[in-house]
């Protein structure tokens, strides 16, 4: 359960901003004796990320490398934005904020290495998992309690709809029977 200090800082976030390696996913890349790449993603990192949405949040996406299956997967959720093979995470996000009106401050960004202190520096909240690298979990305002692509994303998900106060709402719709 996320601290009172937490919730209150996230309060203000109006975007959910993800790296997928090692966040989305577990950070290994697995390749097919054809060279084909395959990656594998928590469900419930996609419900969170949807639900998320519901509350009027944006989802962003930006990662360094290039991936077809990154394409498809934030496809099938309706992710608001995705950049694909940028090296510079903090131009990445300021161009993001940019297309959808918003400023860096009113952004989480969630990632586990050296190429995303770029947009830690100037994000509103910043988290990290708990194998991230060491640099990135000092800078982080979070660590979760789970790892890359094992639920992280959920955990966060539902901090921030909990500091929306929509968590509950929300809840509802899944527990309600229909009449």
């Amino acid at each position: 359960m996320a601290s009172y200090v937490l919730l209150e800082q996230a309060r203000h976030i109006q975007a959910l901003v993800l790296d997928v390696d090692g966040i989305l996913s577990d950070g290994f890349v697995t390749l097919t004796n054809s060279g084909d790449e395959i990656k594998s993603f928590d469900i419930r990192d996609g419900l969170g990320m949807k639900l998320v949405q519901k509350s009027g949040m944006k989802v962003i996406i930006i990662t360094g490398r290039k991936s077809n299956i990154v394409e498809k997967r934030m496809s099938d959720l309706g992710v608001d934005l995705v950049f694909q093979g940028r090296e510079d995470k903090g131009a990445a996000l300021r161009e993001a904020c940019a297309q959808l009106n918003l400023s860096p401050d009113d952004c989480l960004y969630m990632g586990d290495d050296w190429p995303d202190l770029s947009a830690f520096a100037i994000a509103g909240m910043k988290v990290t998992v708990p194998n991230g690298h060491v640099e990135v979990r000092r800078r982080a305002d979070l660590v979760t309690q789970a790892m890359g692509g094992r639920g992280a994303v959920r955990e966060v998900c539902d901090m921030l709809l909990m500091a929306k106060g929509t968590y509950q709402e929300l809840l509802e719709k899944f527990i309600t029977i229909p009449h």
